[in-house]
C-alpha cells in the first residue's frame, strides 16, 4: 500500500521548491508519492527537471494561476544531496 506525503511548498522562491522537493525524495519510499504545492513560476519548469534527473515519474494535478500541484511517485531510491 503506497503512501501519500504532503509538501507544502507555497511561498518558497527559486531555487527552494526545487531543493526541498528533492530531501523530501530522499525520506519517502519506493512506489509512495509525494504531493508538492507550488506558487513559484518556475517550480513548472524545475520539479520536472528534478524529477528527470530521479527517474521517478510526475504530473500535474492542478494548475492555477497562483500554484500548481505536481504528484510524484517514487520509483527507486534516490541519494539525498545536500
Amino acid at each position: 500500500m503506497s503512501v501519500t506525503t504532503k509538501l507544502d511548498l507555497v511561498g518558497l522562491k527559486c531555487p527552494w521548491p526545487a531543493l526541498k522537493t528533492r530531501k523530501a525524495l530522499g525520506s519517502i519510499a519506493a512506489g509512495d508519492r509525494l504531493e508538492v504545492h507550488c506558487s513559484d513560476p518556475l517550480a513548472m519548469i524545475d520539479i520536472p527537471n528534478l524529477i528527470r534527473e530521479t527517474g521517478d515519474s510526475v504530473e500535474i494535478t492542478e494548475r492555477g494561476k497562483d500554484r500548481v500541484v505536481f504528484l510524484i511517485e517514487k520509483r527507486q531510491e534516490t541519494a539525498v544531496s545536500g
